[in-house]
């Protein structure tokens, strides 16, 4: 069976009646003029069928007029649209290739039969769902006649019993062909394989922190399961994570490559080197009196005069003896001649 697709075309986005943004429409409105349930617009988009538009204004996804009329122009609208985007579930895939529920969950769980969009219920356990028309096809394909009926080969029974289960995989696998069918742009691409890994690989591929940044820039928003924390939340995000270790070794690789062309195309963008930075004006002529301007490696600033020695004090005068002044020397005469009459 084919697996093509999906993914979820994430465009949680407030719907206007009417919009500034000419020729295209939110995708809630798209869906009800095409008589589509939101979660079948979603696989419609996600299965190509319903082609969108980025929003110019940042809010999201929008899906174009002319497009609108397109699809309700096409045979056989709506119910040919509504037939192509059916999903079923466990109990009524089975009732599809008329088999029993078990075996059912056994083909998915090798592989044979590839889900399209998954859910948790309300005691955390995995709802998948699955194409209506891939189910179909793999009926009708004569060479799956003995895994429809009849003892399940030998070989699979052994791989069921160690505990294999295809049907996280298969997801990532339809949810990545998704996203990149939706962008040509390089570093859209190389962020989309990068959403499927664990961050640890990816600073491990993408050594360069600039790129990194350019790469979470970029980076899909991953389908909302529960409030974000919530038990609910960590498992989806562990089934939206590659686990399998020949999986992880494929994606780095793809992440790598992907990320080689997008440099040769389009460097990340990164700070000016220091020394091409924007360097202040020159002081003006007329500096703060004491201050001058002194050129420096990040260019002038303000300098505090430079230091003067302070000349010594002058010496004080040879001091001189009380009795060598001569206004004491004449006094001290006058009082020996006094005393010696």
């Amino acid at each position: 069976m084919s697996a093509k697709t999906i993914g979820y075309d994430s465009t949680a986005t407030a719907e206007p009646i009417t919009t500034a943004r000419e020729g295209a429409v939110a995708p809630s409105r798209a869906a009800r003029e095409l008589g589509l349930r939101r979660g079948d617009f979603d696989i419609a988009v996600q299965l190509g069928r319903i082609r969108t538009l980025p929003d110019d204004g940042g809010g999201g996804r929008r899906v174009p007029r002319a497009e609108i009329r397109r699809i309700r122009a096409d045979p056989g609208f709506p119910d040919a649209l509504r037939r192509a985007v059916r999903t079923v579930g466990t109990t009524d895939g089975a009732a599809l290739l008329e088999v029993t529920k078990a075996r059912f969950t056994r083909l998915a769980r090798l592989g044979l039969l590839v889900p399209t969009t998954f859910s948790l219920n309300r005691y955390r356990a995995v709802v998948w769902r699955y194409l209506a028309d891939d189910l179909m096809a793999f009926a009708t394909d004569g060479r799956n006649a003995a895994l429809l009926t009849g003892r399940m080969p030998e070989g699979l029974r052994d791989q069921l019993a160690e505990g294999l289960d295809l049907r996280p995989r298969n997801w990532r696998g339809r949810h990545l062909e998704c996203l990149l069918r939706r962008t040509d742009d390089p570093w859209a691409r190389a962020a989309a394989v990068a959403s499927l890994l664990d961050p640890v690989d990816v600073a491990e591929v993408v050594g360069d922190p600039y790129e990194r940044s350019r790469l979470s820039r970029f980076r899909p928003s991953r389908p909302a399961h529960g409030s974000p924390g919530s038990p609910a939340a960590q498992l989806a995000e562990e089934l939206m994570t590659a686990a399998d270790p020949d999986e992880i070794d494929r994606l780095r690789a793809d992440l790598a490559s992907a990320v080689s062309h997008a440099r040769a195309l389009r460097p990340a963008p990164r700070p000016a080197p220091r020394g091409h930075r924007h360097r202040p004006a020159p002081a003006p002529a007329s500096a703060p009196h004491g201050h001058r301007r002194v050129p420096t490696a990040h260019g002038p600033r303000a300098a505090h005069p430079a230091l003067q020695p302070v000349p010594d004090p002058p010496a004080p005068a040879p001091a001189r003896h009380r009795a060598a002044e001569p206004g004491r020397l004449r006094g001290l005469l006058g009082r020996l001649r006094r005393g010696g009459t």
